[in-house]
């Protein structure tokens, strides 16, 4: 149900936790889309044009997002922290040496590195994390030492270098996880949730942002079938074609994030309303045949952002529009 302008955010309490679900209408007044969220907030929001902001995981395909979304809105100091040296590169480019930024290549395996990171920063946007479904399922041991230990070693680092803020961003597969995935980062979550209730009366706030995968990122569909296209395939795989995804443009979940660091308190789940899609209606939109390989025992037929509704229950995107995405990015 969409809100009234001016009407707070629907919240209910789940597992002590309380959890926001954004519904569709405004995040930025610079974007104009469908999918686009409304972030009303009864309690004050905080300027962080004067704080240091570090992003784990910054050199990703979110971390870029968030460090632009940063930038634009007048950062003076955002560290990307993470263990591509090419990918940070490629993004110091990127941002034309833009003299705001700092680099750290380093791990969330490595406390006193993460630990050194951290050390005059203001707010932690923890996005580091292993991400892939089949790379989780057969080492589960790696998944667990970067997605949980990696955690456990950010908040730690959080609370003994006076951080103000820390905002982990996460997954619709954490909601009813069925993948090794999706376990680590609901471990996460609950991590961070407990973090803020036994949080000390000087010590950092904590909140979680979850959304599905990014449109467009690095290893998600679409730039995989475009290689794939590319390369000369006549048919792209498909693990089942009435399968459905949540979709959410870079921008917008950047901005959530950013907008969730700009909030004093924490304990939220923050959820956005998204739209979704059907596999083979991407196809179509692409104009590629389909080869089905069959679900794997890891993977969902349809997600759920918020263990309730599922993907193939929300508005779904017509072939149209998200041939209209295609062209757009």
């Amino acid at each position: 149900m969409q809100r009234r302008a001016g009407e707070a955010p629907e919240s209910r309490a789940v597992d002590d936790t309380e959890r926001i679900q954004y519904a569709q209408g405004q995040l930025s007044d610079k974007m104009s889309c469908h999918s686009e969220l409304s972030l009303c907030h009864e309690g004050a929001w905080l300027n962080l044009e004067h704080e240091s902001i570090l992003v784990t995981g910054g050199s990703g395909t979110f971390g870029r997002g968030f460090v632009r979304e940063a930038l634009n809105q007048g950062a003076v100091r955002v560290c990307i922290f993470s263990r591509g040296e090419y990918q940070q590169h490629l993004m110091r480019e990127w941002f034309c040496d833009d003299y705001r930024l700092r680099w750290m290549i380093g791990d969330v395996r490595d406390k006193d590195r993460l630990r050194r990171a951290m050390q005059g920063v203001d707010v932690v946007i923890h996005a580091a994390a292993l991400k892939r479904i089949e790379t989780a399922h057969y080492n589960p041991d790696e998944v667990i030492k970067t997605n949980v230990s990696g955690t456990m070693n950010m908040l730690e680092g959080a609370e003994a270098s006076g951080v103000r803020k820390v905002v982990l961003v996460s997954t619709d597969k954490a909601a009813n996880p069925k993948s090794v995935y999706g376990l680590s980062k609901a471990t996460a979550e609950s991590l961070v949730i407990a973090a803020n209730n036994m949080r000390s009366a000087k010590g950092p706030t904590y909140s979680v942002c979850r959304f599905g995968n990014v449109w467009c990122s690095t290893g998600s569909i679409v730039p995989r079938w475009r290689a794939l296209i590319a390369a000369g395939a006549k048919a792209v795989p498909v693990t089942d074609p009435e399968c459905t995804r949540f979709f959410m443009r870079l921008e917008e979940a950047a901005a959530l994030v950013y907008r969730e660091a700009m909030l004093p308190d924490g304990g939220r789940t923050v959820i956005p309303g998204l739209p979704a899609y059907r596999v083979s209606d991407l196809a179509e939109a692409m104009g590629v045949e389909i080869r089905v390989t069959g679900l794997p025992q890891f993977e969902k037929e349809h997600e759920t952002m918020d263990g309730i509704t599922h993907s193939n229950e929300v508005r779904r995107m017509s072939v149209d529009e998200l041939r209209a995405e295609l062209l757009r990015g």
